[in-house]
């Protein structure tokens, strides 16, 4: 998805931004891209503008998917947390009942001055035979007591861990939204100015979509680094003519790395959900080197992805309305390419 038509640098973008850092500054970090000349084609600025908006829209369409990703682990975290304090409450509860009950014994065996008790004992075999049993239990009761102090202090960590976790969630949840109105705002006016050329004129843009560097030195006959590489080709292959649904991974629809994830996931290989993490999937190679399987990122910010398949090509989700297929691996400005 995005800028397809500009000419990508040879080599690598050696400065190249691993991944967008803060969940709250992503929106803001978004950053419009060169327009095609206008004596490029007919509507080129009209053209031009799409492809920025669709630029704009993939990058907020990866900080989407960091901000529910997170959101994710927030809520298991939350989940875990809420079941550790109920354990640790039923186990306090447990502990204040036999407490009770200690002290009970201890009032029913203990309620004289010892010394007067044993005056007034009919049996003072009998009454020291008690006390020592009064004090096992005072001093089972010492030991108790200390527990269930550790034991509520535990209790209350717990549930300060617990309202942390459910105020991230709650930030995680705010920025999701706010990414999801980015997103769905960029592409309603994509898809605005795309109704608004004539048919020719959007197969013109599809065609440019698809052009690039076809100069650039990639192997031809490559066959896979791995089994599980391969596997995530076949998958990446089985995946073609799916639509592009932003902020998807599988299996009927998929944005550019959730094609990748998913296809890796066929192969039994877990990865990140975002570009920016796929980039770090893995170790680096030079696009010279590429083999069927590896992840190829693009653009300086690692925005887009796809997968090489050899003979030059990728396959990858473009954007919305142009389905998983393949495309010149220098559709656009090539950031690293990643074996898993």
């Amino acid at each position: 998805m995005g800028t397809h038509r500009r000419l990508a640098p040879s080599g690598f973008d050696k400065g190249a931004s691993a991944a967008l850092g803060l969940l709250s500054a992503a929106a803001a970090a978004l950053a419009a891209v060169p327009a095609v000349p206008a004596a490029a084609a007919p509507h080129a600025g009209t053209r031009a503008e799409v492809d920025r908006l669709y630029e704009e829209a993939e990058k907020a369409t990866e900080a989407y998917n960091k901000a529910d990703e997170q959101a994710d682990v927030l809520r298991r975290e939350v989940l875990t947390a809420q079941d550790r304090i109920a354990r640790r409450q039923d186990r306090v509860n447990t502990m204040r009942e036999a407490l009770g009950s200690l002290a009970g014994a201890q009032y029913r065996s203990g309620g004289l001055d010892p010394s007067v008790a044993l005056l007034f004992s009919g049996d003072p075999d009998e009454y020291l035979d008690q006390a020592a049993v009064l004090d096992r239990i005072t001093t089972r009761q010492a030991r108790e007591l200390a527990e269930l102090q550790k034991a509520m202090r535990e209790l209350a960590q717990e549930r300060s861990e617990g309202a942390r976790a459910l105020r991230d969630l709650e930030h995680s949840r705010r920025a999701v939204a706010r990414h999801k109105k980015t997103v769905e705002h960029k592409l309603a006016e994509a898809r605005r100015l795309l109704n608004a050329l004539a048919p020719d004129e959007r197969a013109a843009y599809d065609r440019a979509s698809r052009s690039g560097r076809t100069d650039l030195l990639v192997p031809t006959g490559a066959v896979a680094a791995s089994g599980r590489a391969a596997a995530a080709v076949a998958a990446a292959r089985s995946a073609l003519g799916k639509p592009y649904v932003w902020g998807a991974s599988g299996p009927s629809g998929f944005d550019c790395s959730g094609l990748v994830q998913w296809s890796y996931a066929r192969a039994g290989v877990a990865l990140p959900r975002t570009s920016q993490a796929q980039r770090h999937a893995g170790r680096h190679v030079p696009l010279s080197q590429a083999r069927p399987g590896d992840i190829v990122v693009y653009r300086s910010d690692s925005s887009h992805v796809g997968m090489y398949v050899g003979n030059g090509q990728v396959i990858h989700a473009p954007y919305p309305g142009a389905p998983v297929r393949y495309d010149p691996v220098g559709m656009m400005p090539v950031s690293s390419v990643t074996r898993v």
